[in-house]
């Protein structure tokens, strides 16, 4: 339990009592004083009624009263529950290949943007689990930290473009490298990536991108975008198309998704491979295949209703001001 004070601008009225100490110290003097001036202290009890023993407490009782009473007011020992729960929390990094073959149509309008399409949907699937974003073509960038923020994520997505890597080419190891830079403060149970590409992987860095997946205890969801028959890629200037990417020979590059490269990496890796080409489908494939490999971890969670005990106070304030009103020497009894 964790206790605080309520209405802590309230402290301030703690500052009546020593006025009102103050005012009846005044008050019983100035009592006094008239009485003797009224007539001499032999003739007091003839006078006037004699007092109880237990009135020479009421001063104390006054001040007690209002004390507990502000007490009430301040809700002193307001408090709320810590409950330990346990939550199933990913850790998702999206490492999306930005290489020039991803600007191939064989998958309408191109691959690049059904894997931001599948990225944007996955995630607006997704809860409490933090995601980062991760681009790499012949090197490597992170672009998003972890977060649960999904708006500022989407935004990201919509600016990737295959130009944003200046080094083209499609190094695995590299994007993993800058994964495990992400995850370093992260419970090795609860490391996920979602790689999304179209599996060619020009540095022949693949099976060094496995065994650092593996060593970091990251799981590895690939999902391949693009056809097995392939189709040739684009080259944009500006926006504008110049042409096909051709090799040596002049001749027009087809580039084709390899799928068992992807289906490698999560072979040993304990993830699954998801055929991406399904906009529809591939989200909850996604999310289903996060799911069922999601961590446990015990948390603390503040309840969200605090628990308040002004009323104890405020009990104690009123049964004192009506020990007041019983043994009031000067209370009239309605019998």
């Amino acid at each position: 339990m964790e206790w605080y004070l309520g209405n802590y601008w309230y402290l301030l009225l703690l500052l009546l009592l020593p006025l009102l100490a103050v005012f009846l110290i005044r008050y019983l003097k100035w009592k006094n004083k008239k009485r003797e001036i009224f007539a001499d202290s032999q003739f007091h009890e003839l006078l006037f009624e004699k007092r109880s023993g237990f009135t020479k407490f009421f001063p104390a009782l006054y001040l007690l009263g209002t004390l507990f009473l502000i007490f009430s007011i301040i809700d002193l020992l307001n408090g709320s529950e810590e409950v330990k729960t346990n939550q199933k929390l990913n850790n998702v990094i999206f490492m999306l290949d930005v290489s020039n073959s991803m600007n191939a149509e064989d998958i309408n309008p191109s691959r690049l943007t059904e894997a931001k399409n599948l990225m944007i949907n996955t995630m607006q699937k997704m809860k409490s689990d933090k995601v980062g974003i991760v681009i790499f073509a012949g090197q490597a960038a992170s672009i998003m930290p972890l977060t649960t923020d999904y708006n500022s994520a989407e935004t990201y997505v919509n600016a990737i473009e295959t130009n944003s890597m200046q080094i083209q080419g499609t190094d695995f190891l590299k994007a993993m490298e800058t994964a495990v830079q992400k995850f370093k403060n992260v419970n090795k149970g609860a490391r996920k990536v979602v790689l999304l590409s179209d599996g060619e992987d020009n540095e022949g860095n693949e099976n060094a991108a496995i065994n650092l997946a593996k060593k970091e205890g990251i799981m590895v969801t690939s999902v391949g975008i693009g056809s097995d028959e392939g189709a040739p890629v684009p080259e944009y200037v500006f926006g504008q198309l110049m042409g096909y990417k051709s090799d040596m020979n002049g001749e027009t590059v087809i580039s084709k998704r390899q799928t068992e490269a992807l289906k490698k990496m999560v072979e040993s890796t304990g993830g699954s491979y998801i055929d991406g080409n399904n906009i529809n489908e591939g989200p909850e494939m996604i999310v289903d295949a996060l799911r069922r490999k999601a961590s446990s971890s015990e948390t603390l969670v503040k309840s969200q209703n605090a628990n308040h005990y002004y009323q104890y106070f405020l009990a104690i304030s009123i049964f004192l001001f009506f020990l007041i009103y019983i043994f009031n020497p000067k209370r009239d009894f309605n019998v």
